[in-house]
């Protein structure tokens, strides 16, 4: 448990640093809406996401790619969600920069992540 925690921090870790330079970017090279350049993040993390957590965090599951992969789209969806309304509440209500409000939401929707890829998304269920 502690080494699979200890990848998912690593990948998670990644896939949060492409979802944070890629909005970042997005925003300064654009000026456009942080939740469109949120999104663009977003997108650009998940196949580092997957793919890491498939092949580091998650890798004894015998859950196959058919399986897994809606799976955790649905959480990272679901994640999604919760980002942008907390992103676009920060932005909103407190005096918080772009860099400084994504980095918090980041952090507080990676522990919903990981407990749902480990239980559900990842977890070998016969049908």
């Amino acid at each position: 448990m502690r080494a699979s925690v200890l990848l998912f921090l690593i990948v998670g870790g990644c896939a949060a640093g492409v979802h944070y330079l890629v909005t970042l970017a997005a925003d300064a090279a654009t000026g456009m809406d942080p939740a469109w350049s949120n999104l663009i993040g977003f997108l650009c993390a998940f196949p580092v996401s997957y793919l890491g957590h498939r092949r580091f965090s998650f890798a004894g599951t015998r859950a196959s790619h058919r399986q897994a992969l809606p799976r955790l789209l649905a959480v990272s969806c679901t994640a999604f969600v919760g980002n942008q309304l907390m992103l676009a509440a920060l932005l909103r209500y407190t005096p918080l920069p772009l860099w400084i409000a994504l980095a918090i939401v980041l952090v507080c929707v990676a522990i919903s992540t990981w407990v749902l890829g480990r239980y559900w998304a990842f977890a070998h269920h016969t049908a």
